[in-house]
């Protein structure tokens, strides 16, 4: 017992040499040598946005996406174009790949062009992004042919949308021919009718002579539906819709990410398994690279010298619960308990659907054992319809004869990948489930 307390005293201290640190598994070995599983990481890192050659199953949807851009390389008004798709079917990858190139191309001839992109789910404001908008090709006027620094300053606070709109306006006279916008998650922007109108309709209100093309990226299909009858009117856009990906075209594009690993590290299953688990949850080769990722991570961990199918089944649940947790910080604390709720009783019965009375009456239990208010049964009906929203839960109408309709709720994801989600994201919940062990 002494020794093992000296052993771990010793590995709490503070190492004399910080490059050799035991606390983070580094010595002098394993820092002048490379990963026994890995050997380009960043190939797998979400938001990476690879070489052309690796974008797979896409080729058709690059070349219309081109087709509709390609004119700036000429100075001539581009397109606009607007994606709708799934996530992890390649909107994003496509429309940055497309847009580099249209850029890198017009200004090789001599026009200076230049590119955004913007993600609205954190720039979800009209201010955050004609800032973010504004600043950025303020900030890259040195990389444009003779421009040199530019002279324009922008504040970084203090200012509105409109004005920040104003110094756009002023930076793309001063400095450029064209540009294009990438606007991705355009449907979770707050105030997207308003910048893609005031965009849309910039050198048609004399803002600016430069020209200005737009690729709005969403989620959702419906979300064309929502936008005002001005702004379709302005947009006049192309769409374009990404299909899943199949399992085939998971597994290509895995094969390309291949070298991310050394060479003889995966062994033969691995990707195909990866491909047909991602394929049947939600052909998202966002999802399936991660999986794969993580999967290496496990096998490292353990020291492995391959990664194997169980690094792959582990490294899925871990994933699940990322996703999830991730989903649920920005749940109210009453959500979680109403949550945690329907995954008590899923775990407790053999049915896995439940009428809101039975999730409320369980609710009730809940909120009294963690001290909190009980919510109205309305309120915890919308929850629960708030859930399913979010594709945590399911709802389904159910005609009850002379009771009349109401809602059965079904939980969407394995019981200990929700509760163990759940448990990260509120302390008073681990309290009632005591010593419970996540899944692995």
């Amino acid at each position: 017992m002494k020794e093992d307390q000296e052993q771990l005293t010793d590995f709490l201290q503070a190492p004399d040499d910080p490059a050799n640190d035991p606390l983070l598994g580094l010595d002098q070995e394993s820092t002048d040598s490379a990963s026994q599983i890995f050997a380009r990481r960043e190939l797998l890192k979400v938001g990476t946005v690879p070489e052309g050659d690796r974008i797979v199953g896409r080729n058709e949807e690059i070349k219309a996406v081109a087709n509709e851009l390609r004119h700036l390389a000429m100075g001539e008004p581009p397109n606009h174009v607007m994606i709708y798709g799934k996530t992890g079917t390649g909107k994003s990858l496509v429309s940055r790949h497309v847009v580099k190139r249209v850029i890198d191309s017009a200004n090789a001839r001599g026009i200076n062009a230049g590119k955004v992109y913007i993600e609205c789910k954190s720039k979800n404001t009209e201010t955050r992004a004609a800032r973010t908008l504004t600043q950025e090709l303020n900030s890259t006027v040195d990389e444009l042919l003779d421009a040199g620094e530019s002279t324009i300053r922008v504040p970084r606070r203090g200012i509105g949308a409109g004005d920040y709109y104003e110094y756009l306006w002023e930076i793309l006279d001063e400095y450029y021919d064209g540009i294009i916008v990438i606007l991705d998650e355009i449907d979770k922007h707050n105030d997207s009718d308003e910048l893609l109108h005031e965009l849309s309709r910039a050198r048609e209100a004399d803002h600016t002579d430069a020209h200005i093309g737009i690729v709005a990226i969403s989620n959702k299909i419906q979300y064309r539906g929502r936008l005002n009858e001005r702004v379709k009117s302005s947009m006049r856009n192309k769409d374009f819709i990404f299909e899943p990906y199949s399992a085939s075209e998971l597994v290509n594009i895995m094969e390309h990410r291949r070298d991310a690993f050394q060479e003889g590290v995966l062994t033969e299953g691995v990707i195909p398994k990866t491909a047909d688990l991602a394929a049947q949850e939600h052909g998202d080769a966002r999802k399936a690279i991660d999986v794969l990722r993580i999967a290496g991570e496990v096998a490292e961990n353990e020291n492995a010298e391959q990664i194997l199918d169980r690094h792959v089944e582990e490294a899925q649940t871990h994933a699940e619960v990322d996703r999830l947790t991730d989903l649920l910080k920005a749940h109210p604390p009453q959500a979680k308990f109403v949550l945690y709720s329907l995954m008590k009783l899923t775990n407790s019965n053999d049915r896995h659907a439940f009428s809101t009375s039975d999730v409320y009456d369980r609710y009730n239990l809940v909120a009294r054992d963690v001290g909190v208010d009980v919510l109205s049964f309305d309120r915890v009906y919308q929850i629960l319809k708030e859930s399913a929203f979010l594709g945590v839960t399911e709802s389904q109408k159910i005609s009850g004869g002379r009771e009349g309709n109401y809602l059965d709720h079904t939980l969407l994801r394995d019981p200990d990948v929700v509760l163990t989600a759940l448990l990260v994201n509120e302390d008073r919940l681990k309290k009632l489930e005591g010593d419970f062990t996540p899944p692995t």
